[in-house]
């Protein structure tokens, strides 16, 4: 069984037991959260989102992505900026699908 469900401005396919990692989530380490932003569950698909189906996951830490260096450079006034960017994460176990 498979879901393909909406977090942030992303989707994702899923099923009992993935990891995945989503944009940051407003949830602590170790707590539960409901995703009822679901598009489908193996045959169904909702329009846009099937009603009664969430999937459940469990929050497994909370973090920040490797540091991505970004230079900014405009040949023609001879001006260069570089600085760093670290986006945060959520990283997820999903639970169960239910349908």
């Amino acid at each position: 069984m498979f879901a393909i469900i909406e977090v942030g401005a992303k989707q994702y396919k899923v099923s009992a037991n993935d990891v995945i990692y989503v944009e940051k989530l407003d949830a602590k380490e170790g707590s539960t959260v409901t995703l009822d932003k679901v598009l489908m569950i193996d045959d169904k698909i909702g329009k846009p989102y099937l009603a009664g189906a969430s999937v459940e996951c469990e929050v497994q830490k909370q973090g920040k992505q490797e540091k991505i260096v970004v230079i900014h450079h405009i040949s023609q006034k001879h001006h260069t900026r570089k600085y760093g960017h670290r986006q945060p994460y959520t990283k997820l176990l999903v639970k169960s699908i239910k349908a």
